[in-house]
């Protein structure tokens, strides 16, 4: 190495004014940068790592040295493997939510080098990531339509939702089964609405959606809350309408805390609440207290009405933090008071009320299971709980008995026909021991009654598929459309014998997996299982659209264009359904 070259001459120290050199100081060869020198080569490495990758491999001009072996461990991103890391990047913004332009922040690009080590990479731009999601989206799309065009029967769920932008969205979700009997669930659109949400423009939404995914043929029921827009909306479609039956559960929740005994007590939990979450310094001295009767720290829950078990949820941490909240109370002088003992024992009781409605209402939430035809049993399960018992103080007994007469009204106004014959269909509750006797009849018979026209609906067998044996019978054989008749109804009969003789499956099982097995011998009645238990009892699927939506029309992006919040929600949604 000359005296005054460093690393094959990549780098010379410093020259000053006077001729003398200056030692603390090296000059890159390349790029003309002062770096400071002590005595270690380390930042120099670095230096040249970071910007000069591609020219560090060869010598600097008039410098005829080999390539430090520094240089050869460098490596280049292959083509390919480019490629599969912008895909990568794409699918992973679309199913995160994430912001398109994140690809422009530098801490990205320096993630990648350092785990690629290769230091010319550049992250891919705004427009490739955009092109790549928009093909991605129609990759997923065509999949997804490709699954709807193999089943026969689709159950949709549907609501409005109103953005940061003050821009109103219909969100759509399809839910069916595939031929091997798993439920799916897919997003269908997010759609931006520009009229009001009368009925009519209502039902032209809805239809509108079917026709672009061509299922208006095959759209057997439709799930939505009970708003008055949405029934008079369901009257004017051509498929059956189930009212969001966790919707009527919290409503009657409402209704019975509203000018009830409670009221007192809920309205000091309130302000204890606001008390410690309003102010930071309050929230400390919480903190403080929990620690010193050595419980876990937790935050306040404030109710919300609109917020589902969101009371139920505020009673249960004022309970679990009664010494804590008591004691930092007493820390200053305020007008704020805890509830006494006996408002906290009605608490008490009012929360073990209050639980059996959040299990009902998590239980017919979900997608990934048959939730239809738990309604009716999950309904009279709640009717027994809330029942009321001679231990009952007289504020349980007004809560019971108010809420049991709401939710009974609320019951009448769903669709307790189609509830009824699902839950005849799935294996765990056919015995039906949720419904009086007489109305056990009434079901199989409307059971009977769909099998029946089922039947008829079936196209006729051509003229030359006639069988040789057939073609002998006298003619008035062929012309007894009584016995035709008869037959067919011994056979629905037998069919549906065959049915109710097998036994129960546990509460646990999956009926998906039951009709699996028994779909062959069970065909005709598997035909109308799969019509049935594939629609929602709630409309929280549409609805959870609407929390990912959150995540894509943020405040940064509340500019975001319609077509492509639908896209983005829509493909976040395939994507981690496959998850």
């Amino acid at each position: 190495m000359e005296v005054n070259k460093l690393l094959n001459g990549k780098f010379s120290f410093k020259k000053l004014p006077d001729g003398s050199t200056d030692k603390t100081k090296v000059i890159c060869a390349y790029c003309r940068c002062e770096l400071s020198y002590h005595r270690s080569t380390s930042t120099l490495k670095y230096h040249l790592m970071a910007k000069h990758t591609a020219d560090a491999k060869s010598p600097p001009p008039s410098c005829p040295n080999q390539v430090t072996i520094d240089g050869f461990r460098q490596r280049h991103m292959d083509a390919a493997t480019k490629n599969k890391l912008i895909a990568a990047i794409a699918k992973w913004i679309a199913t995160a939510c994430r912001p398109v332009n994140i690809v422009e922040d530098e801490g990205l690009t320096e993630i990648i080098r350092i785990a690629s080590n290769d230091w010319t990479y550049e992250a891919p731009s705004r427009a490739t990531i955009t092109r790549r999601i928009e093909d991605l989206y129609e990759t997923e799309k065509s999949k997804v339509q490709h699954a709807l065009e193999q089943t026969n029967e689709v159950a949709l769920t549907g609501d409005y939702w109103t953005s940061l932008s003050n821009d109103n969205y219909l969100g759509v979700t399809a839910h069916y089964f595939d031929p091997q009997w798993e439920l799916h669930s897919h997003a269908l659109t997010v759609m931006k609405t520009e009229e009001r949400h009368f009925s009519d423009a209502v039902a032209e939404h809805f239809m509108k959606v079917a026709r672009e995914w061509n299922i208006e043929h095959k759209v057997v029921s439709l799930t939505t809350d009970s708003a008055r827009n949405m029934i008079a909306a369901a009257r004017q479609l051509p498929f059956e309408h189930m009212p969001c039956i966790a919707h009527s559960v919290h409503r009657a929740v409402t209704v019975s805390l509203h000018n009830s005994p409670f009221d007192n007590a809920l309205a000091k939990c309130r302000k204890v609440v606001g008390h410690f979450k309003h102010s930071p310094a309050n929230a400390v001295e919480l903190e403080q207290q929990q620690t010193a009767h050595h419980q876990k720290t937790e935050s306040l829950t404030q109710d919300v009405s609109t917020r589902w078990n969101s009371t139920l949820e505020m009673i249960k941490r004022v309970q679990r933090n009664a010494e804590p909240l008591r004691d930092a109370l007493a820390l200053h002088t305020t007008n704020v008071t805890m509830p006494t003992a006996t408002e906290l024992e009605k608490m008490k009781k009012l929360e073990a009320a209050l639980e059996q409605c959040r299990y009902i209402s998590e239980l017919l939430g979900g997608e990934k299971y048959v939730s239809c035809s738990v309604v009716l049993p999950a309904l009279c399960h709640l009717s027994r709980v809330m029942e009321v018992t001679e231990d009952d103080p007289s504020y349980m007994i007004k809560f019971k008995g108010t809420f049991t007469a709401d939710l009974e009204a609320r019951k009448e106004k769903t669709n307790v026909t189609w509830l009824r014959v699902a839950t005849a269909l799935d294996p765990r509750f056919k015995d039906l021991k949720c419904l009086s006797k007489p109305d056990r009849v009434q079901v199989w018979d409307s059971v009977r009654a769909l099998l029946q026209e089922m039947e008829k609906e079936k196209p006729a067998q051509p003229d030359n598929q006639v069988t040789p044996e057939l073609a002998t019978k006298k003619p008035a054989l062929l012309l007894a459309p009584e016995s035709s008749s008869d037959e067919e109804e011994d056979s629905i009969e037998k069919c549906l014998e065959r049915y109710k003789a097998e036994p129960l499956i546990g509460i646990e099982d999956s009926p998906q997996e039951w009709w699996r097995t028994h779909e062959a011998s069970h065909s005709e009645i598997a035909r109308l299982a799969r019509k049935y238990l594939a629609t929602p009892a709630t409309s929280v699927p549409s609805e959870r659209l609407f929390s990912l939506s959150g995540h894509v029309v943020q405040k940064k992006r509340a500019s975001l264009l319609s077509e492509n919040v639908n896209r983005l929600v829509c493909l976040s949604n395939w994507l981690k359904e496959k998850k």
